[in-house]
């Protein structure tokens, strides 16, 4: 019985930061894009501002 307590608290031990760490690398992941998609519609401005664009 202790063996497989212990193996249970193994288990725990081992899954318990297991969903920090998904949620921090996806939030690593998600400021990536956003920053990488803010430089694109910044690019685009810039572009449109030097050849002339009409904004009206």
């Amino acid at each position: 019985m202790k063996t497989v307590l212990l193996l249970k608290e193994i288990y725990l031990d081992g899954f318990r930061n297991l969903g920090n760490l998904l949620i921090k690398n996806y939030f690593k992941i998600f400021t990536w894009f956003t920053l990488f998609m803010f430089a694109v519609v910044l690019y685009a401005f810039v572009f449109r501002l030097f050849t002339g664009f009409a904004f009206d």
